[in-house]
C-alpha cells in the first residue's frame, strides 16, 4: 500500500498506545471502551520465568489429566461466551452473533484437543527381535502466543489448546486491538490449570518484541501480518525458538466461463465482504472469464449494494485501518479502475466502510498485489482460464485460493498450479474438520491448526532398548 509501505492491515492500529497504556475506542460510534496497562520488561520476564518453572511439572502430568483440564477450560469459555462476544463487538466492531460463533468455535477446538492430546503418540520401529525400538513425543517447553483481533477467541483457543494439552506452558499476548477481551479470556482460562501454566500479557509491539527476543522461549506461535511474522522469524533465528506462523494472504478467486455468474457473484461477495473483509482467507482479488464478466460484475455490485443498503456491513476495527483500505481504493481508481459500488468514506463517528466493487483492475494497483483486509472486491477480466490461473498463481503470498468451475480438468490444473496451502473449489469457505494446511511464501510456515498442530508443539525422541550383552538393533 503506497501510504504505508511494508505494512499490512494487521500492523495498522490507532494511535492509542501512550505512556504504557492502551485506550480502545468502539469502531461503531467512536466511544471509549477503556484503557489497559501494558506489561513492562519485568512483567514479561516474570511471566516467562514462572512458565519455565511450571513446565516440568506440567509436562509430567498425565496426558489424560491435561485433557481433563482442557475440557474444564472449554466449559469456562462456554460460560463466558456472552461477555467475550460483547467485548469483541465493542473493541473490534464484530457483530454479536458472529462473535458468539467465534467463541463457540473456540470451545469446540478446546474440546477436540482435549480428546486428541492424550492420543498423540509415537511410532513402533522395526529392529531386532531382542530389542525394542520406538519414538516418543515430548513438549518443546515454553510457548509464547501472539494472536490477532479479527477472530480472537477461536484463533487463540486453537493454539492454546494444542500447546497446553501436549505439556507446554503458555504465555499469551492478545492483540493490542482487543486487550480487554484478551484479559478476560485469560481470567476465564488460567484458573483451570496449575499456577504458571497459562498467563496473559497485554501490550503493543514493544511487548511483542520483548517476548520474541527472549532466549527462554521454545516456541513462538504467531497469527497476524506477514511483516510482523518475518520479524518474528528473524528474531527466532537468533534465539533458536521454533516458529509457527499463519500470516497475511492475498487470496485469489478464479471464475471460469462455465459457471452461473449470479451464483459466482454470491460466492465472491461472501468471500470478500464477510466480517467486512477482515479475514486472513478472505477473497482479496478476483479473475473472471470474459464470457461471464458482465453479468458477474452486475450481480456482484448488486450484492454489495444490498449489504450497504441493509446496513449489514460491520465497521472496520478502527479508523486507521479504514484510511488504509480507502487509500488502496483511491489509488486503484486513479490508475483506471471503475468503482461500481461503495468506495466512499461515510460521514460520522466510527470506522464504517461500504462493501466496494472495483472493475478494470490490474497488477499495477496495490489492491491487487497486497492484502487489503477490508470489504473490497477488485476484479480483473481475463480472456481464458489459463490466463487467470497464471495471474492467480502470481505474487509472494500463499495462504489460500478459490476456484469456481464446472470443469474437473480446470479444477485439477488449478490445484496443481496454485502455490498455496489451501485450494477451495466451488466454495469460498468451508471444508472438512481436521484439515491442516501449511502456508507458502510470506503467508507463514508450519501447521497452524488441526491434529498436525500437536506435532508442531512437540519434539520426537527415538528410543532403543536392547538386552545387555546381546548386541543387535
Amino acid at each position: 500500500m503506497s501510504t504505508h509501505p511494508g505494512l499490512t492491515q494487521h500492523d495498522l492500529v490507532d494511535e492509542t498506545v501512550d505512556e504504557g497504556t492502551i485506550t480502545i475506542f468502539d469502531p461503531s460510534d467512536g466511544s471509549e471502551v477503556g484503557t489497559v496497562q501494558c506489561a513492562d520488561r519485568e512483567q514479561v520476564l516474570t511471566a516467562l520465568s514462572h512458565a519455565r518453572a511450571a513446565q516440568p511439572g506440567w509436562a509430567g502430568t498425565d496426558p489424560a489429566v491435561r485433557g481433563s483440564m482442557l475440557r474444564e477450560a472449554a466449559n469456562a469459555l462456554r460460560g463466558g461466551a456472552r461477555a467475550l462476544a460483547e467485548l469483541n463487538n465493542r473493541e473490534t466492531g464484530r457483530p454479536i452473533d458472529e462473535a458468539l460463533a467465534g467463541v463457540e468455535a473456540g470451545v469446540s477446538t478446546l474440546e477436540q484437543y482435549a480428546e486428541l492430546g492424550p492420543l498423540h503418540r509415537g511410532l513402533s520401529l522395526r529392529g531386532s527381535l531382542l530389542a525394542s525400538n520406538f519414538t516418543v513425543t515430548e513438549p518443546r517447553g515454553v510457548a509464547a502466543m501472539l494472536t490477532p483481533w479479527n477472530d480472537p477467541v477461536a484463533v487463540a483457543a486453537g493454539l492454546l489448546g494444542a500447546a497446553l494439552v501436549t505439556g507446554n506452558t503458555v504465555v499469551h499476548k492478545p492483540s493490542e486491538r482487543c486487550p480487554h477481551l484478551g484479559i478476560h479470556l485469560g481470567e476465564l482460562l488460567a484458573p483451570c490449570f496449575p499456577e504458571g501454566v497459562f498467563s496473559t500479557l497485554t501490550g503493543g509491539a514493544d511487548v511483542g518484541r520483548l517476548i520474541t527476543s527472549e532466549t527462554d522461549v521454545d516456541v513462538l506461535a504467531h497469527v497476524g501480518s506477514s511483516a510482523t511474522g518475518a520479524r518474528i522469524a528473524e528474531a527466532a533465528a537468533l534465539t533458536g525458538s521454533h516458529v509457527i506462523r499463519e500470516n497475511g494472504g492475498n487470496d485469489p478467486l478464479l471464475v471460469d466461463a462455465d459457471v452461473d455468474p449470479v451464483w459466482a457473484a454470491g460466492q465472491a461477495a461472501v468471500g470478500a465482504f464477510s466480517n467486512s473483509g477482515q479475514i486472513c482467507t478472505a477473497v482479496e482479488r478476483i479473475y473472471v472469464h470474459r464470457a461471464v464478466a458482465e453479468p458477474f460484475l452486475d450481480a456482484l455490485a448488486a450484492e454489495a449494494r444490498r449489504r450497504n443498503t441493509s446496513g449489514s456491513v460491520a465497521p472496520l476495527v478502527d479508523r486507521r485501518l479504514r484510511d488504509a483500505v480507502h487509500a488502496q481504493v483511491t489509488e486503484a481508481v486513479s490508475f483506471g479502475a471503475r468503482c461500481l459500488e461503495g468506495g466512499v468514506v461515510p460521514e460520522g463517528a466510527g470506522a464504517s466502510y461500504p462493501a466496494t466493487v472495483l472493475s478494470g483492475c490490474s497488477d499495477v494497483m496495490t489492491v491487487m498485489t497486497e492484502e487489503t483486509f477490508g470489504p473490497v472486491a477488485p476484479v480483473t477480466v481475463v480472456d481464458s482460464f489459463e490466463e487467470g490461473l497464471v495471474l492467480a498463481a502470481s505474487g509472494p503470498y500463499g495462504l489460500a485460493a478459490s476456484v469456481l468451475t464446472g470443469s474437473i480438468a480446470s479444477a485439477q490444473r488449478a490445484i496443481a498450479a496454485l502455490p498455496v496451502g489451501t485450494v477451495k473449489v466451488n466454495a469460498v469457505f468451508g471444508g472438512a474438520p481436521g484439515g491442516s494446511a501449511q502456508p507458502r511464501g510470506i503467508s507463514g510456515a508450519g501447521f497452524g491448526y488441526g491434529p498436525e498442530l500437536l506435532d508442531e508443539f512437540t519434539l520426537v525422541k527415538v528410543v532403543h532398548i536392547g538386552i545387555p550383552g546381546a548386541g543387535g538393533s
